[in-house]
């Protein structure tokens, strides 16, 4: 596969107005189905709001007295009416209030996020729109013909840019289609989609975006070493940099 593929661009009627090249770094990279698991698993526990809670044996309401006396009834021995065998006693080993949060390095999820896109690229379930707007009105009728013309699935996600509210507008209320900003795309919405619909200006943002920080990681692995320069020494390297 060449080093940069190219995807056409259509507009609200579904014809060709142009072109755009998807990056090799970013739409054509393996797959690494474990690392997309584990960031998934993370991302989902960590959503969850930790808020469950069961009462201990303490905790219940009810005397801390005997409930009867502990020969002559007939009746196994009990200590406590808020013991866990009796009725309306604690909860033995219940849940509490729990964080789920995982710690996921960016890195892991940056790079699961590359793997689920390429995989939808390699199946040509990748779309670029030039506008989801028509005219200066929400028109979701409009919308809703377009993503069926070239999304042959059910769930689709529509990738925009946050000040394109029009776009927003014309696809919020349809039931099947979920909706993101670019820099709040992930694996797991990319993964439960089955086609990614980007506008224009959403697509060149999110490629624009992991090109910065590239270079970004190029200027620190450039910095000089952190150990102590003498003052003569700086002098000299910045009379070699002048020259």
């Amino acid at each position: 596969m060449a080093e940069t593929n190219t995807l056409d661009v259509l507009d609200s009627t579904g014809k060709k107005v142009g072109a755009v090249d998807l990056p090799a770094e970013t739409f054509d990279v393996q797959t690494n189905i474990p690392l997309i698991h584990q960031v998934v698993v993370a991302q989902r526990a960590a959503a969850r709001q930790g808020t469950h809670n069961t009462l201990r044996r303490g905790e219940v309401s009810g005397a801390g007295r005997k409930p009867f006396k502990q020969k002559g009834t007939g009746r196994a021995r009990q200590g406590s009416i808020r013991a866990p065998q009796m009725t309306g006693g604690g909860i033995v080993h219940g849940p509490h209030p729990r964080d789920y949060a995982q710690r996921t390095p960016k890195k892991m999820i940056a790079a699961a996020l590359r793997g689920a896109l390429s995989d939808r690229a390699r199946g040509g379930r990748i779309h670029v729109i030039d506008s989801l707007s028509v005219g200066e009105t929400p028109s979701t009728k409009t919308i809703v013909a377009l993503l069926e013309s070239i999304a042959t699935s059910k769930h689709v996600l529509v990738v925009l840019e946050r000040d394109d509210l029009l776009s927003q507008k014309s696809v919020r209320n349809i039931p099947t289609v979920h909706v993101l900003p670019w820099d709040q795309l992930n694996a797991y919405d990319v993964l439960v989609s089955d086609d990614i619909v980007f506008t224009k200006g959403a697509f060149d943002a999110f490629v624009s975006g992991p090109a910065r920080q590239v270079k970004a990681e190029e200027r620190d692995d450039a910095t000089v070493s952190k150990k102590r320069v003498s003052p003569e020494r700086a002098a000299a390297n910045k009379e070699e940099v002048s020259a």
